[in-house]
């Protein structure tokens, strides 16, 4: 669904759209009727989506919320890269203390945490690779008032490569890279596929391979590490499904627009 509004409700800037044309879209992806429905439903229960109705049809939206997340994960699509090659040596730290009952919103800022680049160095101590601008994260949660955030280089006698072994999973990390470069090395790109299927699979699969990556320092990584290869996939077939990936979404995408109250 992210994949979806990602691609072709915020990149063309459209208004809401009617909820059959995004079941026929996200059909053509393998995504049957009733999960997208229900997908729909808890993405505007949890503040995500906004629904509008027109007669008998419904039509859905983006929040500011979600285009906020949209902007980031295009972001980490097409700009960042998952080889991190331009690494300073700078650290960004952050220290929280919630109290025992705040088991939602330690959960919460773990996961943003995780997303941002972060591992746990220990159990209320997390640090991620350069510079990281968690404030407004931070800010977001309501837990200004709980987390303390540094920004350092580590000493001498801290061995940075155990270090990072310690705090991450790197076979793990590997492994989703690997996977995902098995499933789609092969995809020949003969114009055989959907075109707009693949594209939002594909989309789908990198986003989540990346979700956990907190793009480490290539240089205290294994040699063969399988993130460059998975990411040259994955811009080859972002490339090649492209133009007529847009072309279909936009002759099945029926939208309205954004009615201003």
């Amino acid at each position: 669904m992210f994949a979806l509004f990602g691609s072709y409700v915020l990149e063309e800037g459209l208004g809401h759209v009617y909820s059959g044309s995004i079941i026929d879209v996200l059909a053509r992806a393998g995504v049957g009727e009733h999960a997208v429905r229900s997908t729909l439903t808890r993405m505007v229960n949890r503040g995500l989506l906004q629904r509008q109705r027109q007669g008998r049809r419904m039509y859905f939206g983006l929040t500011a919320q979600t285009e906020e997340i949209l902007v980031d994960g295009k972001r980490r699509l097409w700009q960042t890269g998952a080889v991190n090659e331009e690494w300073d040596g700078t650290w960004t730290l952050l220290g929280f203390s919630l109290p025992e009952s705040w088991q939602r919103q330690r959960h919460d800022l773990r996961s943003r945490l995780t997303w941002s680049g972060f591992g746990a160095l220990y159990s209320g101590l997390w640090i991620a690779p350069g510079d990281v601008d968690v404030s407004t994260l931070v800010s977001e949660l309501g837990l200004a008032a709980h987390v303390k955030i540094f920004h350092a280089s580590a000493d001498e006698a801290t061995d940075i490569g155990l270090m990072i072994r310690d705090t991450w999973d790197l076979g793990s990390i590997g492994a989703r890279y690997a996977d995902f470069d098995k499933r789609w090395a092969g995809w020949p790109g003969t114009g055989s596929d959907d075109p707009l299927g693949v594209r939002l699979r594909v989309i789908s699969e990198w986003l989540d391979t990346i979700r956990t990556d907190p793009r480490l320092p290539a240089g205290h990584l294994p040699p063969d590490w399988p993130a460059r290869s998975a990411q040259e996939t994955f811009h080859r077939i972002a490339q090649q499904t492209e133009t007529r990936a847009h072309r279909m979404a936009a002759e099945l995408l029926e939208t309205t627009p954004v009615q201003v109250s």
